[in-house]
């Protein structure tokens, strides 16, 4: 019972001030971005990844332009791409960086929508089932299982959203202790699943979100080839219109024309690094923020907005 006490105090605590500091940083934000555009009768959502870290390393600018933006472009949800608490995820339920580095970051109310999560590799560093037994403690957040898939329906458009755990198809992490919770993972089953779920055409776009990247320009650029080798089959088989990613902590997208998936990574949510274009790309930015993206029967407009409200890329993906 004493330590029952204890921790309802500390929790009192770090919610009270994660209330002042929260308030402060919002009144400081900045406006949303007038040049982002809005598309009618359409599904809106945001996309952001790697980015738990207690507030730190731009992660509350992001988070703060992120409520901004909603007063402009409303999203119905919000997709993560993983690596939601860093260094080494969360331990429990009822771990303060629940409070710390998401709830209390992520305060606007514009951002009170649901939020549908994917595992990352240092989610896995973790109580990684803690986060999916989150979803039964939580309002918002959404990861009932390591894979799920969602359809969302918004005047006449259907998406059919796709969730995928990519640790098991980094075949590396079989050799590193740290990764010992993936090794019991059944990326065999994981992929029949994917073939199963994309095989339904009956939606308007198929979007695939996952943490590794299968292309990239950035820091990992000589290492997607496992993730690469186990997914695009499937991608290619299933003619999915987007792939969304993370772990570069960059903004980039990369469409590899022999066939049809444009790939988006969204994972500046908090600390950046450098980054740079490899043969397929289109964009790369080394810069704090995250993605919107909006699905009409006509296009997939995907946009990244910077932690400044500053709309630095978009582009359209044409039906």
């Amino acid at each position: 019972m004493k330590k029952e006490v204890i921790y309802l105090s500390v929790l009192s605590l770090i919610l009270t001030l994660g209330c002042f500091s929260n308030k402060s940083n919002q009144d400081a934000a900045e406006a949303p971005a007038s040049e982002i555009e809005v598309l009618e009768d359409a599904l809106h959502w945001y996309v952001i990844g790697d980015f738990g870290r207690n507030g730190y390393d731009g992660q509350q600018e992001v988070a703060d332009q992120m409520q901004a933006t909603t007063k402009i472009l409303e999203p119905e949800f919000i997709l993560t791409t993983g690596d939601n608490f860093y260094p080494d995820g969360v331990a429990s339920t009822q771990d303060p960086y629940w409070i710390s580095s998401f709830e209390n970051v992520y305060n606007g109310f514009g951002l009170f929508v649901p939020w549908y999560a994917i595992l990352g590799n240092h989610d896995y560093r973790g109580n990684y089932q803690a986060e999916i037994d989150y979803t039964n403690v939580s309002q918002r957040w959404n990861m009932p299982s390591q894979y799920f898939v969602k359809e969302k329906e918004e005047d006449g458009v259907t998406v059919k959203f796709v969730f995928i755990d990519t640790s098991p198809f980094e075949d590396g992490y079989y050799e590193e202790e740290k990764y010992k919770a993936v090794w019991k993972q059944d990326s065999t089953k994981q992929l029949l699943w994917m073939d199963s779920v994309l095989a339904d055409n009956s939606a308007d776009w198929k979007v695939v979100v996952g943490h590794h990247p299968l292309y990239s320009g950035g820091k990992r650029i000589d290492a997607t080839k496992d993730i690469r080798g186990h997914l695009e089959k499937v991608l290619k088989k299933h003619n999915v219109d987007a792939y969304f990613a993370g772990h570069e902590h960059d903004l980039q997208h990369i469409h590899n024309p022999s066939y049809k998936t444009h790939h988006f990574i969204s994972g500046a949510g908090s600390e950046v690094r450098p980054t740079g274009k490899m043969e397929y790309s289109l964009f790369a930015e080394s810069q704090h923020g995250f993605a919107t993206a909006s699905a009409t029967k006509e296009q997939l407009l995907v946009q990244f907005v910077s932690h400044e409200g500053e709309v630095i890329y978009k582009y359209g993906i044409k039906k």
